[in-house]
């Protein structure tokens, strides 16, 4: 029973009693039964001002209560002239303008805030009470290469590709670099912060492929040239000395000239592969910014498969075109994009060695070409080594080629990887539209 239907049944139970009394007096004494009557009036009158009294406060905390569980904080009461009732009015309305301001800030805090992480170049995936990502922005969409629908739900660790072990051995409050596929470089870092009193973890990812290579080609660029400068100066002289040399020859005895002249041809030619040597590392630091003009993309890679035919047909290796229907179209730097293409090709025929196949595949939406060889596939440790500049696996080689390729498509502005698929085979997918 409410405290209202008990103030209504002890005021009723006591009139009633009032008035049975008066009734018992009116017939013995009736200035008794008059006097009684007029207090039974004065008693209701009375009564009825403090049920109003009591009824009314109780009438506002209700209305404020549901207000507050409805969370509008814009109601506001009145004085009513009661002292008391108006001090709990008071303390209300404080409270709720404090509420509402409280509220308002909040919500502006909230807004700014997820505009902020929409907006962020970082990417950022902020974990659930479980530590399934409950939530991702724009950019690590773009990071994981997945749209938000196939993220949202899943562990860190679950995630495809190499981003599910890098993202399973991070350590909250230890930022750590991590290298995918030997291109991007990424800073990833744990945190948490609370949510209704409990702990939730977010990961933020930082991209640092641009500025590392950007850094790493001016350290690199000031070495080769510092390199070319002087060895070019020296074997410039060294070969004017030897040419010299060879007009001394026919001084010298019949029998000791062709040992003469040979070593000179040697030392002369033995000069010239190193001035090619470092002349393809200034090529690198030398490279152009692209000038795109639309090109036949077909056409291109009909005479790249031509030029290297001999060359596959010694190691018994055959080529198979896969183009899209019509003629493919795109713009590009020719000449750059050819260079990339054949250093492209030339290592698919070096991983085979000695009787494979390559495929080279287009498709027209998106404009892409794929290069694929079924030679050995890519190791877990060479993968994170791919396009490190003066990094190569084979005994001879200097490392440049896939670093010449990556400074082509980068400038082109085309995104690219090197893996090794589903099927064991290495492929190479260049997408020609700009990223």
């Amino acid at each position: 029973m409410s405290l209202r239907l008990q103030f209504l049944f002890f005021v009723t139970l006591i009139h009633a009693v009032l008035i049975g009394l008066a009734w018992q007096v009116r017939t013995t004494n009736l200035y008794l039964f008059f006097g009684s009557e007029v207090l039974l009036i004065a008693s209701i009158t009375l009564a009825v001002r403090l049920y109003r009294g009591f009824v009314r406060p109780f009438e506002l905390i209700a209305a404020g209560t549901a207000a507050i569980q409805a969370k509008d904080f814009s109601m506001k009461f009145v004085p009513v002239g009661q002292r008391e009732m108006d001090q709990l009015i008071g303390v209300y309305n404080q409270m709720i303008d404090e509420l509402r301001q409280e509220r308002v800030s909040q919500h502006e805090k909230s807004f700014l805030l997820e505009r902020l992480i929409q907006a962020s170049p970082a990417g950022v995936l902020i974990l659930d009470f479980e530590g399934r990502i409950e939530s991702v922005n724009p950019a690590a969409e773009r990071f994981l290469a997945q749209p938000a629908a196939a993220l949202l739900g899943r562990a860190p660790a679950e995630l495809p590709g190499a981003w599910g072990p890098a993202l399973a051995q991070l350590t909250e409050n230890q930022p750590q670099a991590l290298q995918l596929s030997g291109l991007q470089t990424y800073r990833a870092h744990v945190a948490h912060f609370f949510d209704r009193g409990f702990m939730r973890r977010f990961i933020l990812l930082e991209e640092l492929t641009q500025e590392l290579m950007q850094q790493e080609k001016q350290a690199y660029g000031k070495l080769i040239r510092m390199m070319s400068h002087e060895i070019n100066n020296s074997i410039g002289a060294i070969n004017s000395i030897l040419h010299s040399f060879a007009y001394y020859a026919p001084q010298l005895d019949a029998a000791d000239q062709p040992d003469f002249t040979q070593a000179l041809d040697v030392s002369i030619a033995r000069n010239t592969q190193l001035a090619n040597f470092i002349g393809s590392f200034a090529r690198l630091v030398r490279l152009p910014a692209p000038a795109p003009q639309p090109t036949d993309l077909h056409a291109l890679l009909r005479s790249i498969a031509r030029l290297l035919q001999p060359q596959s047909e010694e190691r018994h290796i055959r080529w198979h075109l896969d183009f899209a229907d019509a003629p493919l179209i795109a713009a590009f730097d020719a000449q750059q994009l050819e260079q990339a293409l054949l250093n492209i090709a030339k290592n698919a025929i070096e991983a085979i060695g000695h009787g494979g196949n390559i495929w080279v595949r287009t498709t027209a939406v998106p404009v892409s070409v794929v290069i694929e060889n079924d030679g050995p596939g890519l190791t877990p440790e060479v993968s994170k080594m791919l396009f490190t500049p003066f990094f190569s696996t084979k005994r001879d080689g200097q490392g440049i080629g896939l670093t010449l390729v990556r400074d082509i498509l980068l400038g082109h502005g085309f995104r690219f990887r090197l893996e090794t698929n589903e099927a064991q085979r290495t492929q190479f997918v260049i997408e020609l539209e700009p990223a």
